[in-house]
């Protein structure tokens, strides 16, 4: 037991001093995106404008942000030592086990730091990404305990860093349903069914808070009961992408909409942004879609936009911002049924990105490994539970692979998959790869 205890002393330590030695070396990461978060832009969830802002009223500008950023990668040491440590009791791994999840949990943070475009280390940076990590890690944490232990307390916890999420970044409102369609499979296969009806009414409530939440925020910061706006403007950039000049005609001629579809179409062809310029192979298409998205829904759309409805006069920011995004709305009721094959053939592409730079980098000769892995992994899962039909490693590749499908799939309906958004379900992945094929090699040598 002593010696145990300072295996787990060791790791902790092991793990502050890779997180505060690389803010150490690194310092503060300040982006593009830092501002926005740092003014409480309307664009942003409220929870990391408010834990910024938290430690500049106490400390001042600079020091908050760097208070800010040590406590992120205090807290993403703790939340990696704890899921680990679980993980290592629920599968009574040894030292090498359990080493092989630390190293599986550090990657992202190496991946992003030297292979992503960015080059960033993620806990050092001002964005929304350094608090989701170590969020989303003790979600994991309660949502497993969850699904093996199945107490009221794990429950609670498991939703509460689920909304959490959900108020730091928007694409993490799956986690919100990925609760309720694991706390609903665990009813079922508990035979539980009258009680089927209580994770889809806490779901929807919950997501009614989080909205009444965001208005809430929003209100005392910009004196405006509204939602975050830009969620319309960011899915319209991949429609217009998929138009063809003759989809304008779904608006009457003389029309607003119609006037800002020829605007942005226009625009938009003479810069070539639109499919057809994407080439002929499927990563010569996904990649120009993914070059295009941002100066697409800069330059084209946002700019003829903020130029009307700040022309109207007596409009602030949050008002054109506002009205822009529900002119986008109204334009995306109509013009989607128009160009959808279009659309839709962009999306599985962008989606496709998605599920390879959740596991792996994008390369010709990686794409095709990725796929491998991911059959792989289905197959141990398959081959593990119709060996041991409760199986806890392939429940746990189970929740990565609906975590997975469900962050690429909700991120390409807006915005493109960069690496990013799409680096939280990497190490769960490999962490259920490696207990999955570990489980798979003990059962076999049982068997043997």
């Amino acid at each position: 037991m002593a010696q145990n205890r300072k295996k787990s002393l060791g790791i902790l330590i092991g793990l502050l001093i890779f997180f505060l030695g690389m803010f150490a070396v690194y310092g503060v990461g300040v982006y593009n995106d830092s501002e926005q978060y740092i003014t409480m832009h309307i664009h942003r969830e409220p929870l990391y404008p408010l834990f910024l802002a938290f430690f500049r009223v106490i400390l001042g500008e600079n020091a908050g942000l760097i208070a800010a950023a040590v406590v992120q990668n205090i807290l993403t040491a703790f939340s990696i030592f704890f899921l680990i440590e679980y993980l290592q009791k629920k599968f009574s791994l040894n030292l090498f086990g359990e080493l092989v999840l630390l190293v599986l949990e550090l990657m992202p943070h190496f991946i992003t730091r030297y292979v992503s475009a960015l080059h960033i280390f993620m806990e050092n940076s001002i964005m929304s990404e350094a608090l989701c990590i170590p969020l989303f890690n003790f979600f994991i944490l309660f949502t497993l305990r969850m699904m093996f232990e199945g107490k009221k307390t794990d429950i609670i916890w498991s939703l509460v860093f689920a909304f959490l999420l959900s108020m730091t970044r928007g694409q993490m409102m799956s986690t919100i349903l990925i609760w309720m369609v694991v706390l609903g499979i665990k009813l079922v296969i508990e035979k539980k069914y009258r009680k089927l009806i209580f994770p889809v009414l806490v779901m929807a409530c919950v997501f009614g808070l989080r909205s009444l939440s965001v208005h809430t925020y929003n209100y005392f910061v910009t004196g405006y009961f509204m939602g975050n706006t830009y969620g319309q403007v960011n899915t319209l950039t991949n429609v217009i992408y998929a138009c063809d000049k003759e989809d304008g005609e779904v608006f009457e001629e003389g029309t607003r909409e119609r006037i800002f579809f020829e605007q942005f179409y226009e625009q938009a062809d003479a810069l070539g942004y639109n499919y057809k310029y994407a080439g002929d192979t499927l990563a010569q298409k996904t990649e120009h879609l993914e070059a295009c998205h941002d100066d697409l829904k800069f330059q084209v759309i946002e700019a003829n936009m903020s130029a009307y409805y700040f022309g109207l006069g007596q409009v602030d920011y949050y008002m054109q911002s506002s009205m822009s995004d529900e002119m986008a709305g109204k334009m995306l009721v109509k013009l989607l049924p128009e160009c959808f094959g279009q659309w839709l053939a962009n999306y599985f592409m962008l989606c496709r990105y998605g599920f390879i730079r959740s596991i792996a980098v994008v390369h010709p000769l990686i794409n095709w490994m990725a796929m491998f892995i991911y059959l792989v992994a289905a197959g141990a899962s398959i081959w593990m539970l119709w060996k041991h039909k409760r199986s806890q490693a392939a429940c746990i590749m189970g929740l990565a692979f609906l975590f997975i499908a469900a962050n690429a799939c909700a991120t390409s309906l807006t915005i493109m998959c960069l690496s990013r958004y799409m680096i939280y379900g990497f190490s769960l992945f490999y962490m259920a790869l490696f207990l999955l094929l570990r489980n798979s090699y003990l059962l076999y040598r049982n068997y043997a």
